[in-house]
This record gives structure tokens, C-alpha cells and sequence, in this order.
């Protein structure tokens, strides 16, 4: 099942996705075109991966990290599909990063990397716009390059993680105004989720919709002004925004 929490005539929803558009709680359909798409869950505690593939390390010229390269997101950070980016008006290379989402159900600590998927409720696409002019120094990302108001939009759906047969093996892609820019796959990540999940849950506890964007694959290309910018990943869906000035 995929869900999806929307806002449709002044009330928010949590909806589900049916053939002929959204299932609001009501029964009644509505088309996706006539709904505001919101965060599919409300995050929590956020971390983020900076490095997670070895291509993109390789791309930015730095060694794959030994041990998870994690960062913290505020919730301002958050948009829904369908959304506007604002690029700072001193930037001269933001990136857009397609990442699967990973999003935790129940609470739990010190979790084995056995058990780990018991611990997630399901999979959703994320788009961690990166400003790199900010940057100080990747191990360390400062937080202008990750926690600027409306530069990771996150949805449109909330997918099952029983309706997803294995999510280390997921094509990502990102489309530019219609042009292809990065093509990768889960199975490349350098840290897998039970190994972050099991990470993680040694230090601190994990609880019910806290969200772990597990890094993307190389092929960055700087964003524009007026840029349409699509993220997909497969079985999990298609999430569009477009990039608007300061």
C-alpha cells in the first residue's frame, strides 16, 4: 500500500493512492492534480548520509568513509511533491541529491542488523539539495548546506516496506527539465540499511517515524533557477519540484 498525507480543501489527510488518483479517509477519490501533497509522515529525528555511495565520494575527489558519515536534519527542511525549492541568491552549485528514505516504524535500541527491516514501516524518495558553496568540509557539512527552509522535498508516497521486495536493489534516477542526469542503484551504498539501522540504534534509540536518507549515487549537476528536477526510485515513486530564486 502506498499512502500519502495531503491537504484537500483547507484539511489535511491521510490518503491512500488508488488507481483513479487518492483515497481520502471519507472514500471519496480525488485526482493528485487537485490535492497540496505534504511530507507522507511528519519527520522526527532525521539523519542524514553524506558519502554512503563510492562513486559520489570518488566524484567530489574524497576515500569512501570506514564508518557512517552522519548528519542531522531540522524539520524545516521538509517540502511535499509538487514543491518550490528557493536557491540562495549567493549560490553558484546546488545539487540536487535523489535519496531512498528510509522511514522507522517502532521504537528500538541496540538493534541487530538481523532485525533490522522489523524496524521499518516503509520507503519513501527524497531530494537532500546540497548548496556546496557553504561547504567547510565534508566529513564535518556545515548546516547552511543541509538545513536551508524547503531543500529536501520528501514524498509523494509512503510505500509499504512489505510491498517492497528488496530495497537494496532499487534503480534511482534524476530528470532535469526531461533530460536524464544521474542514474544509480541501492545496491551500491557502502553502509546497507540494516547496517545503518544497527549503527544508529547502538548510541540512541530509533523512534516511530524518525527518517535515514541513505546517501545518492554520483552524477550531480548544479540546478537553475526555473529548473523542474524529478527523483524517482523504483517501486517506491516519482517526486518533482522546481528551483525558484531568493
Amino acid at each position: 500500500m502506498k499512502k500519502a498525507r495531503v491537504a484537500y480543501n483547507g484539511t489535511i489527510h491521510n490518503a491512500v493512492g488508488v488507481e483513479a488518483g487518492l483515497q481520502l479517509p471519507s472514500g471519496q477519490i480525488v485526482k493528485e492534480n487537485d490535492v497540496i501533497f505534504l511530507p507522507p509522515v511528519q519527520p522526527k529525528t532525521v539523519f542524514a548520509l553524506g558519502l554512503n555511495y563510492a562513486d559520489h565520494a570518488k566524484e567530489l575527489s574524497f576515500n569512501a568513509p570506514t564508518e557512517p558519515l552522519v548528519f542531522l536534519k531540522g524539520p524545516n527542511t521538509f517540502v511535499g511533491h509538487r514543491s518550490k525549492t528557493v536557491r540562495p541568491l549567493d549560490a553558484t552549485n546546488m545539487h540536487y541529491e535523489c535519496e531512498l528514505a528510509v522511514v522507522i516504524g517502532r521504537s528500538g535500541k541496540h538493534i541487530k542488523k538481523e532485525e533490522a527491516y522489523d524496524y521499518v514501516a516503509g520507503y519513501t524518495v527524497a531530494n537532500d539539495y546540497a548548496v556546496r558553496d557553504y561547504l567547510e568540509n565534508y566529513y564535518r557539512p556545515n548546516l547552511k548546506v543541509k538545513n536551508r527552509d524547503t531543500c529536501t522535498p520528501i514524498g509523494p508516497w509512503l510505500v509499504d516496506a512489505s510491498d517492497v521486495g528488496d530495497p537494496m536493489n532499487l534503480s534511482l534516477r534524476t530528470v532535469v527539465n526531461g533530460n536524464v542526469t544521474q542514474e544509480g542503484n541501492t545496491r551500491d551504498m557502502i553502509f546497507d540499511i540494516p547496517t545503518l539501522i544497527e549503527y544508529l540504534s547502538s548510541f540512541m534509540t530509533l523512534n516511530e517515524h524518525d527518517i535515514i536518507l541513505t546517501g545518492t549515487p554520483e552524477g550531480l549537476v548544479d540546478t537553475k533557477v526555473g529548473d523542474e528536477v524529478t527523483v524517482e526510485i523504483e517501486g517506491i515513486g516519482r517526486l518533482t519540484n522546481w528551483i525558484v530564486g531568493e
